[in-house]
């Protein structure tokens, strides 16, 4: 069964490298959006969300990745039970997610930021991503941060896998990356609320 990666990110840094070197080591790579165009454009044979989901990008980009042909290959455990569930379902399995957010805290960071542009940038379908593969460490591997792409490449490379120890680890930066992005957000509103009331 091949691997299968998913990259999706805001900062491309190093994306394309992470790219080539998965697909050099037998990865199937899917993509979304921009990244997708950006890795293409390499030169790196990937396939768009919509080839896995059967469904367009709908609602502004709003809903791209929010479905059980994504979800159901990144959250299944490597059981056999919930093997043969995806099996049924035509699901395959997302062993590696590399994905990274919005910038909400740039955007806001901009004086004459608009509530509008905020709240457009306010990530759904990544966090959901990160989050999955974090809770499912103990099959798939999360990279939120550009500059653990080597790592991981390196590990693949002598190994064949990425070790459990760098799995739970990388769960953990993960986990700690959402966390801090959903703070920068309530932060942010609950500023607008305050302002509002005075």
């Amino acid at each position: 069964m091949n691997k299968r990666a998913l990259i999706s990110v805001s900062d491309k840094t190093g994306c394309v490298e992470f790219a080539r070197a998965l697909n050099e080591l037998g990865f199937e790579i899917v993509s979304t959006g921009g990244t997708y165009k950006t890795i293409k454009e390499a030169g790196v044979p990937v396939r768009y969300v919509t080839e896995i989901t059967g469904f367009p990008e709908i609602l502004d980009g709003r809903v791209k990745t929010l479905n059980p042909y994504i979800h159901g290959g990144i959250l299944a455990r490597r059981t056999p039970d919930h093997l043969e569930q995806l099996k049924k379902h035509n699901i395959g399995t997302i062993d590696l997610v590399a994905v990274n957010l919005y910038p909400f805290k740039e955007t806001i960071a901009k004086p004459d930021v608009t509530l509008q542009e905020a709240i457009e940038n306010i990530d759904i379908g990544g966090p959901t991503m990160v989050r999955a593969a974090a809770k499912n460490c103990e099959s798939v591997t999360i990279v939120v941060n550009p500059e653990k792409y080597a790592g991981v490449i390196a590990e693949l490379k002598e190994k064949g896998e990425v070790s459990a120890e760098t799995r739970m680890r990388l769960a953990a930066e993960a986990f700690t990356h959402t966390a801090e992005y959903d703070s920068y957000i309530s932060t942010y509103l609950n500023k607008i609320v305050q302002e509002g009331s005075e």
